[in-house]
C-alpha cells in the first residue's frame, strides 16, 4: 500500500499539465535521485527531466521552469538552506513542488506545496524509503500521463524489497569486513558506475569516503573512464566497481575488464551476485541500485569500524559557518 501522502500527489498529477520534471537536492539527497532521472530518460515519451544541485537550480534559472513543471526536492532533515530556497523559487514560478523529508514541520516542508515524510530502517516498509518514494513518484507520473506499463511491477517489487535487501546485506558482510581491514589506511579510493548505478557511486564517493571518512575519492562514470580517468590506474589504486542490471551494464563490464587487467585492487559489486528473484524481471535494472546502495552501506560501516573513524565524525559540517 502506498504512502497516503504519495497518493495525494499522484491524484494531483491528474489535474496538472506537466511537461518538465526537475529533481533538486544536495549531496546524498541529490544522489538518491539519479536512478529516477535514469528511469525518466529511459521511459518518458512526452516529459523531459533534469537533475540539479539546489543552489545551481536557482542561479541557473531554467527557462522551462513554469506552471507546467514538477519539482521534486529532498532534504533529510528539511533544513538544507539551498533546497528550501529552491522550493520557494520553484513555487514563485508556479511549479508543482513535492518535497521528501524526515520532518513534516521542517523549513522545507513549510516551503513546499506537497510534503512526503519518509523513514528508513528495517522496521519500516520499504515503500516508505526515500529511494522507493522517488520511484513511486516518477513511475506514477509516467503511468498517469503516458500509461507506462511498468508502474505496477515497480510497486510490487518495492513492496517485496525489504527481505531482499536484508539477505544481500548478510551476504556482503564478510567481504565488507575484508574491505575494511584491507583499505583502512588507504588515502584514496575511487568509485565507478553508470546508468542507474551512477548516483550511488557518487554518494559513496562524496558522502561516505570524503565526508564521513576523510578519504580522497572521485566518482568515475564508466562511460568516461577511457576518456581520461583510466590513466590513474596502477596496481595499487583501489576502485570500487558497481555492475548493475540496466541497459548500461556493458559500460561497467568494459571498465571492469580493463581495471582487472591492469590493477590488483578492484572491489567489484555485481547485482547479479545477489538474489533478486522477488523483483519483477522488467524492472530489475531500476531496482538493482537500491540493493547495491544498502550493500555499500555495509562496506561503509565496516570501513569506519576498521579505521576507528565513526560515520558521524565531521570536521566542518554543522560545526563552522559555511
Amino acid at each position: 500500500m502506498l504512502n497516503e501522502m504519495v497518493d495525494r500527489v499522484l491524484e494531483e498529477y491528474k489535474s496538472r499539465e506537466i511537461e518538465k520534471v526537475f529533481l533538486v537536492g544536495c549531496g546524498g539527497s541529490s544522489a538518491l535521485m539519479y536512478a529516477s532521472k535514469y528511469a525518466l530518460d529511459h521511459e518518458a515519451k512526452t516529459i523531459d527531466s533534469d537533475l540539479y544541485s539546489s543552489n545551481e537550480f536557482i542561479h541557473r534559472h531554467p527557462a522551462k521552469l513554469s506552471e507546467k513543471s514538477l519539482v521534486i526536492l529532498c532534504s533529510h532533515y528539511g533544513k538544507t538552506p539551498e533546497t528550501v530556497n529552491a522550493a520557494c523559487f520553484a513555487r514563485e514560478k508556479g511549479a508543482m513542488t513535492v518535497s521528501l523529508t524526515y520532518d513534516p514541520d521542517s523549513p522545507l516542508a513549510e516551503a513546499s506545496e506537497f510534503v512526503i515524510v519518509y523513514e528508513e530502517g528495517k522496521e519500516q516498509p520499504f515503500l516508505n524509503d526515500a529511494h522507493a518514494i522517488m520511484y513511486e513518484l516518477v513511475f506514477g507520473l509516467l503511468y498517469i500521463k503516458e500509461g507506462n506499463p511498468k508502474y505496477e511491477a515497480i510497486i510490487h517489487s518495492l513492496a517485496a524489497l525489504r527481505p531482499v535487501i536484508e539477505k544481500a546485506r548478510e551476504q556482503a558482510l564478510l567481504a565488507a569486513q575484508t574491505f575494511g581491514r584491507t583499505y583502512r589506511d588507504a588515502r584514496i579510493i575511487y568509485t565507478m558506475g553508470s546508468g542507474a548505478n551512477y548516483g550511488i557511486a557518487y554518494w559513496f564517493a562524496i558522502c561516505i569516503l570524503m565526508e564521513m571518512q576523510w578519504i580522497h575519492s572521485h566518482a568515475i562514470h564508466a562511460g568516461e573512464y577511457f576518456h581520461g580517468p583510466f590513466e590513474i590506474l596502477d596496481k595499487g589504486v583501489p576502485i570500487i566497481q558497481l555492475v548493475g542490471l540496466d541497459e548500461t551494464r556493458p559500460l561497467e563490464e568494459r571498465s571492469l575488464g580493463f581495471s582487472r587487467q591492469y590493477g590488483d585492487t578492484i572491489i567489484t559489486l555485481d547485482a547479479k551476485d545477489f538474489d533478486l528473484s522477488e523483483v519483477d524481471d522488467q524492472v530489475k535494472g531500476y531496482i538493482a541500485p537500491l540493493v547495491l546502495h544498502r550493500v555499500l552501506r555495509v562496506y561503509a560501516e565496516e570501513l569506519a569500524n576498521a579505521r576507528n573513524h565513526p560515520l558521524s565524525t565531521r570536521r566542518y559540517m554543522w560545526k563552522v559557518a559555511y
